[in-house]
């Protein structure tokens, strides 16, 4: 080392040493421990506040220092605005303040869901983040008058796929902090976590997330659980004696074995009550098989499983909230591949119900292993079947991110969803089965349907009346998720990447219905 370099080295080690955030000792920075508080926009004054009631406790124990620092660091803090205080307690070295917008905020009716858990949930994620930025382990949370809401927002913002890296973000556990809503922070807990679950799966590359690899994962997250759930990883054996034709037309041109899982959970105390059926979508990659796709953006096609994530993942939380009610999710799992064993273009399958299938695009693969699914799910004798699938690109260019699409024959099935979207923010929009959507499918040269359209337009339609062929239970909704599958920086407590949706929506219905039994 030269002279220079060893001169340059000590005059930045004293610079730190002699650095004070304020007057935070470097004891208790090491302790890594910091604090997350809101405050609100004062209604009809512009460069004012109101403090939540954490927030104002400590306020009291530092003598008013904190407002004394919001009122001369800046301009009063807006919604999705933060800052961050050093040395400000001597318990927490730095604490992130985070604006919640205006305090009176509820159910807005033309946005459909509460803006004010949504406005806590973005808030409080933005000051987990930073402090996680900042490597703090430890964060307290202020629970904003709602603490499932703050509970959903650190644990979702906090969540970053990082398992394949060598450099990974600062681990963060978090705590309530000023409130004893307990009950309401760990329900918030395991909605998040939930939801972290599907992210986590759809996020993991097809190599790694086999159809048996998710199988095995669903399996480990039930251990637990053993006395009020039953697994069973279906194989290829037990999928031909079902006569699951239409399923077994997309796997067989995959070297992975398809697996059919299938998940009981008796949480009611009725051991007769009918079940709630969750069905999702379990292609662990979608080529097209040999109806390829463009290679740009096929990578995303690892989440093309998206619905059995979100419906597995549902019904793993619904577990863990010891819901009162019967569930039985089921997830046809395998990959579309092209091979010389796939399907070809014109190939005519049959379902488990007998009807026959004009294969004429192989990647309209979705809605033949949701065939067999739904008919078999009718042997449940099901109080509803909800199935969830990336379906779609239509789905996308009709409502984006904004929202997942709902078809459904019940309105009252409808009005349940609705109602679990709007308290969790992520929200649904109801589309069409109209007997229009219903003819282009069975319109077929060779069989019985067709499993694309007679025409291009009205694609997530035509889809949704295709599997309305396989259905004749008086509940069921099918959920087009494939415009949520992923996560720019639309939804704000959410990091780019796969978002897990509709997974707290379907645990909330599922909680709502519950307490109708």
């Amino acid at each position: 080392m030269t002279m220079f370099t060893l001169k340059r080295a000590l005059l930045t080690a004293a610079r730190i040493k002699q650095c004070r955030f304020f007057s935070a000792s470097q004891n208790n920075w090491n302790n890594r421990k910091g604090l997350v508080l809101g405050v609100y926009e004062k209604e009809g004054e512009t460069d004012s506040f109101d403090l939540t009631t954490a927030a104002r406790s400590l306020d009291d124990a530092v003598s008013g220092k904190l407002s004394e620092l919001l009122k001369i660091s800046g301009p009063a803090l807006k919604k999705g605005k933060n800052r961050i205080f050093y040395g400000l307690h001597e318990d927490f070295p730095c604490v992130a303040v985070v604006g919640l917008g205006k305090n009176n905020a509820g159910v807005c009716g033309s946005e459909n869901w509460d803006t004010g858990k949504e406005n806590i949930r973005a808030a409080l994620s933005a000051g987990c983040r930073l402090l996680q930025d900042l490597e703090v382990s430890h964060v307290e949370v202020d629970a904003c008058g709602d603490a499932q809401a703050a509970a959903e927002g650190a644990v979702l913002g906090l969540f970053q796929y990082d398992l394949l890296k060598t450099k990974k973000k600062t681990k963060v556990t978090t705590q309530l902090h000023g409130s004893d809503d307990v009950a309401g922070w760990e329900k918030g807990i395991l909605y998040g976590e939930g939801q972290n679950l599907a992210r986590l799966l759809m996020e993991g590359p097809a190599n790694l997330i086999t159809p048996t690899a998710f199988a095995d994962t669903i399996e480990e997250k039930l251990a637990p659980y053993r006395e009020r759930v039953t697994v069973h990883k279906r194989s290829q054996g037990w999928i031909e004696e079902q006569q699951m034709g239409a399923f077994l037309s997309v796997s067989k041109g995959s070297e992975e074995p398809p697996v059919f899982l299938e998940l009981h959970y008796n949480g009611s105390p009725d051991k007769t009550q009918a079940p709630l059926l969750l069905v999702g979508k379990g292609i662990t990659f979608d080529s097209g098989g040999i109806s390829l796709k463009p290679p740009s953006g096929m990578d995303a096609m690892r989440a093309d499983m998206g619905g059995a994530a979100t419906v597995c993942a549902a019904l793993v939380t619904a577990v863990a909230l010891k819901l009162p009610i019967n569930i039985i999710g089921l997830a046809p799992l395998c990959e579309n591949m092209p091979s010389g064993k796939a399907s070809k273009p014109g190939d005519v399958v049959t379902a488990k119900n007998g009807k026959t299938i004009q294969v004429d695009n192989t990647d309209a693969e979705g809605r033949l292993v949701l065939a067999d699914a739904l008919c078999y799910a009718h042997t449940f004798s099901p109080r509803a079947i909800v199935n969830a699938a990336t379906l779609t690109g239509a789905m996308d260019v009709a409502l984006g991110s904004a929202a997942t699409g709902v078809f459904s024959n019940s309105d009252w099935l409808w009005e349940r969803l609705h109602q679990a979207s709007v308290v969790t923010g992520d929200r649904v929009w109801r589309m069409p089965l109209f007997q229009h959507y219903t003819r282009q499918v069975t319109d077929s040269q060779l069989a019985d349907l067709n499993n694309v359209g007679s025409s291009r337009s009205g694609g997530a339609c035509t889809a949704a009346a295709f599997l309305r062929e396989f259905v004749t239970a008086p509940h069921w909704a099918h959920l087009d998720i494939a415009g949520v599958m992923g996560n720019k920086d639309e939804v704000p407590y959410l990091r780019k990447g796969m978002s897990g949706r509709p997974t707290r929506t379907l645990v909330e219905f599922a909680a709502r219905l519950a307490q109708e039994a």
